[in-house]
């Protein structure tokens, strides 16, 4: 005769199995993103990362995701900008440019001027809520809390306001590509730029995380 110790194990362990069956369907059922076309446009919005701060504009990484893409990518990426300014620029980026996907990458700048993270993350949600207005979709890039010794010891670490923002949205979240570029000396002009090496690295995963979430094919 089965104790009722054992029968405890055994109803646990059928609603842990039950659990883990829930959560493999969740998984599964998560919605991929409808590929983007070789010769779709693609906005890319942000700061000097985006600009291509000290390499030439052929080896910023819009330039050379382009290529590994075949989309066509504008590069509006401005040094200095922050969130506000990157919001303040959209609707006229759009209006000129009728992207079908805005890479967002903004907010460093922001966080080295010790802005407060509520409004990054509302400045944020206003790019991607104006972005869905008018039909374009939206990447969004998690950049790293600027850190000195952070940038030394290689352990950079996203900002954890954008995950929370990928989540509340449907944007196609890039966690951290930016993050694993700038943690790396090898791939760094300083502290919060990459090199060309770091162009290159930052393209190579931006294009695997849109092959993974089906934006490429």
């Amino acid at each position: 005769m089965m104790s009722r110790i054992d029968k405890s194990h055994l109803q646990f362990g059928r609603l842990l199995c039950a659990l883990f069956c829930l959560a493999l369907a969740i998984g599964c059922s998560q919605k991929r993103e409808a590929q983007l076309a070789p010769g779709s446009v693609v906005l890319a919005l942000g700061d000097s990362i985006t600009a291509g701060h000290g390499v030439m504009p052929e080896e910023a990484w819009p330039a050379l995701l382009a290529r590994r893409s075949g989309w066509r990518i504008i590069n509006a990426g401005v040094s200095g900008d922050t969130s506000g300014g990157a919001l303040q620029r959209l609707a006229a980026l759009i209006a000129e440019h009728a992207p079908q996907l805005v890479i967002v990458e903004i907010g460093g700048n922001d966080m080295l001027r010790r802005a407060a993270e509520s409004q990054i993350s509302t400045n944020l949600a206003a790019i991607v809520e104006l972005a869905q207005q008018h039909q374009v979709r939206v990447a969004l890039l998690a950049i790293p809390r600027p850190s000195v010794l952070g940038a030394a010891t290689g352990h950079l670490a996203p900002a954890g306001f954008y995950a929370a923002l990928g989540s509340r949205r449907e944007v196609v979240l890039v966690n951290d590509a930016v993050s694993d570029v700038l943690s790396d000396a090898e791939l760094r002009l300083d502290p919060l730029h990459p090199n060309p090496a770091g162009h290159v690295v930052l393209s190579e995963k931006l294009e695997k995380s849109f092959r993974a979430s089906g934006l490429l094919r």
